[in-house]
């Protein structure tokens, strides 16, 4: 038989990392910014959007903080064990939703658990450009800085060229079955693939760049947090929120 469900987005979230370099404790998709755990700010972002049916969040096998998270949703939200790379957390979700969870049909909408500072509207301008692309599609933003490529001790080599060149960002889009075939040949092979696109190009998908914003950053070294928190409160002010 068929399955005939119409097709359905879930967002996945990898979030079992620890964080090193942010030299603390807790994860960093657990610091706290402005009142609520980091991971909290990511999940409420995807799940806003009514096309998106619901989360799976991938977390450390040993992880103790999720349990103590009150985030609260109307939407479904899963919890799978992750693994070491952020490759080994997405194909975990991959494979859950794909074992009976998720349609034939359904995308997944890929975003890092430390990428709190998403809008809506880079979204939902992902959400309708990559929908229409077979290949999926990305959140990017066009290199702006000038590229130096280093030598032996660290002493510029040469200067690269930035033509056409682009910063990943998540969220990531495409449809379930062909990320998950690809993720799946990439681990096979032995190849390691840093993000979802990479898979999907490896496979010999075209995915579709779809400018973001430069404040959509990831928290990955201490002065990250902060830096967040100014762009955070700087949007509840615009909204009238403080």
């Amino acid at each position: 038989m068929s399955d005939v469900r119409p097709r359905r987005i879930w967002a996945v979230v990898p979030a079992a990392g620890v964080g090193r370099r942010m030299s603390s404790r807790i994860p960093k998709q657990y610091l706290a910014l402005l009142g609520r755990a980091v991971i909290g700010w990511s999940l409420e972002t995807v799940l806003a959007d009514e096309r998106v049916a619901g989360a799976v969040v991938a977390l450390g096998v040993e992880d103790g903080w999720w349990a103590h998270e009150d985030f609260r949703s109307a939407k479904p939200v899963h919890r799978v064990d992750g693994g070491e790379e952020r490759a080994d957390s997405v194909l975990s979700a991959l494979r859950y939703l794909a074992d009976g969870v998720a349609g034939t049909d359904d995308w997944v909408l890929v975003h890092d658990a430390v990428r709190p500072c998403l809008t809506t509207g880079e979204l939902r301008r992902l959400l309708d450009a990559g929908l229409a692309h077979d290949g999926g599609a990305l959140l990017a933003v066009p290199v702006r800085d000038t590229l130096k490529r280093s030598g032996p001790g660290t002493v510029v080599a040469h200067t690269a060229s930035r033509d056409q060149l682009w910063q990943a960002q998540t969220p990531q889009l495409f449809p379930l079955r062909p990320l998950l075939a690809a993720l799946e040949a990439a681990r096979g092979a032995g190849d390691v693939v840093t993000d979802e696109a990479q898979a999907m190009e490896r496979a010999g998908f075209a995915p579709l760049l779809v400018e973001g914003e430069s404040t959509n950053l990831k928290i990955t070294r201490p002065g990250d947090l902060p830096l967040a928190e100014s762009i955070l409160r700087a949007r509840r002010a615009e909204q009238g929120e403080e």
